[in-house]
This record gives C-alpha cells, sequence and structure tokens, in this order.
C-alpha cells in the first residue's frame, strides 16, 4: 500500500460521504490507498456509512479520545508508507489534493506536510477570513516555523513511528509534532495546492472551547507566549475592524456583522481563559510541590 488516509470521525455522517467521494475521485498516477476511519463513540450513522464504504474502522471509546492518541491509533492500523490525514469534516477541493500533498515528501523537500484549508458558502464569515491568513494562495516548502494543521496532513510512515503525536495534549498535536521535527532539522511544507473545504459548524460555545483547549495545548508547547487581558482587548479589537472592513468591502456587513463580533468574541476569550486557566493550574502545582507546609 502506498498512501494510508486516517480519518478522524465522531459523528460526521453529514459530511462523510461527500469525504469518501472526494477521496474516490482522486487522480492517484498509479499509487494505491487505503482509507482507515478512526472513530471515538459517534451515535449517528458515521459508522454505518464508512463500513459500507469499504473503510478499515478502527473505534476507540470517547473517554480514550485525544487528538494525538486518535491519530496514533490510526496510524498503527494502516499499512501505507505514506500516512495522509483528515478530518471527517473535511472535503477535498481538487482532484489532485493526496498527490499534491503527498509528493514534497516523496521527493524529500519535507518531512511533513499540510495543505490549503478554505471555507465555502456555509462557512462563517470570521472563519474564512482565518483560513485566509494562515492556509495563503502560495505554497512554502520549506517554512520557517511550527504551524501545520492535521485536518489536512501528511507524513512519511517512518517519520511518525520515529516521533509518533504526543497523547496528552487537549490540541495542537501537529505543532507539537512538527516543532520536534524541526528539532531534528527536518523540514515542514506548506502545500497550497492541495486544498480541502474545512466545514466547521459548532455552536459559540464549542467554537470557545475549541480555541480555550489549543490555548491551554500551546502553553505546553510554546511556555513562554502569555495571554493577558489586555492582549485579548486588543486582538478582538483588532480583528473586528479587519473582519468589518472585509466586510462592508463585499458588501456583507448587515448580513454577518452579528456572527462576526461572536466568533472573533468566542475565539479571543477562549484564547485567553485557555492560557489563564492552564497558568492558574501551574501555579496550583508550584505551591503544591514548593510551599513549605
Amino acid at each position: 500500500m502506498d498512501v494510508s488516509i486516517v480519518i478522524r470521525t465522531y459523528n460526521e455522517s453529514r459530511h462523510l460521504p461527500a469525504l469518501l467521494a472526494g477521496i474516490d475521485e482522486q487522480s492517484l498516477d498509479g499509487r494505491r490507498i487505503e482509507v482507515v476511519v478512526v472513530d471515538s463513540g459517534s451515535t449517528d450513522a458515521t459508522v454505518p456509512i464508512a463500513r459500507e464504504r469499504g473503510c478499515h474502522i478502527v473505534e476507540i471509546a470517547k473517554s480514550e479520545f485525544t487528538f494525538g492518541r486518535s491519530l496514533n491509533v490510526g496510524c498503527e492500523a494502516a499499512a501505507g508508507s505514506y500516512l495522509v490525514f483528515a478530518s471527517g469534516h473535511c472535503v477535498p477541493a481538487s482532484n489532485r489534493w493526496i498527490v499534491n500533498l503527498v509528493r514534497p515528501l516523496e521527493e524529500g523537500s519535507a518531512a511533513y506536510t499540510y495543505g490549503r484549508q478554505i471555507g465555502n458558502g456555509s462557512s462563517r464569515f470570521s472563519e474564512r477570513q482565518h483560513f485566509r491568513k494562515y492556509f495563503p494562495e502560495q505554497s512554502r516548502i520549506p517554512q520557517d516555523d511550527i504551524f501545520c494543521n492535521n485536518a489536512n496532513a501528511a507524513v512519511p510512515r517512518a517519520i511518525w513511528q520515529k516521533f509518533r503525536f504526543d497523547e496528552s495534549l487537549t490540541g495542537l498535536e501537529d505543532m507539537e509534532f512538527a516543532s520536534r521535527l524541526i528539532r531534528d532539522r527536518c523540514n515542514i511544507g506548506y502545500v497550497a495546492d492541495a486544498p480541502v473545504y474545512h466545514l466547521h459548524e459548532e455552536s459559540w460555545h464549542k467554537v470557545r472551547i475549541r480555541y480555550e483547549r489549543e490555548a491551554m495545548a500551546l502553553q505546553q508547547i510554546l511556555p513562554q507566549v502569555h495571554v493577558s487581558f489586555l492582549d485579548f482587548l486588543r486582538y478582538l479589537l483588532s480583528a473586528l475592524m479587519l473582519d468589518f472592513g472585509q466586510a462592508l468591502q463585499e458588501r456583507v456587513l448587515l448580513r454577518h456583522a452579528s456572527e462576526i463580533l461572536l466568533f472573533r468574541l468566542m475565539q479571543f476569550w477562549g484564547a485567553y481563559r485557555g492560557n489563564h486557566e492552564h497558568r492558574r493550574l501551574s501555579r496550583e502545582m508550584k505551591e503544591r510541590y514548593f510551599y513549605p507546609k
């Protein structure tokens, strides 16, 4: 097997059929592929859909789920020389997605690649701006920082076996993995011509939780990063000004104004809470270990 596509799922019945159909439509240039679905307790039709499409299904308990653990379990079950990662709510936006994402690994110009993410007409306005910032139209191979994203990424099996994903993190297992690769003098590559639609359909509470857990993970990866309440206000106001300006330019401000405000508020309040909560827990641990009692 040349390429294994590892898909993490939890109640992804809405988008999984489109993802699997997009995989079937890929131009693979002779490469052989398999699809491994790692499901963490779906209660909808996710598992029957994957089974009907002939996917190799691995199930883990919801209580055992972390992002790193689910990927490690999927990689262990996979047979491919190259491992491609996709979230269950991503859909290929090109029939060359797999080939383009894997090619830098095959050529040796990168040890870990991630592809472009874009929204569609149902995506929130501010999330589309977020994608434009972090997933631009130009590739960077190699890039000079640790940013990457496992919603659309690939790695040689040998590299994964050497480093594996950290199973203890609440998120950002991709950036932690990349940081260790860079310390080992491996290259990270961003592949703009390997795009997927990343279709988040979250409540505002879940948006906040997503950024909160990522901020907690970032504190473990980069403990020098601190987000103060002043930072929260500054980032929020800057993002609102940029988004409102872009929406005004596109003549959609009235339609998206409240959505922009709520998304950016949940994003930066979650980041502040996650950063602050991690530091509070760190102080408690410090007191427990060092304060004389």
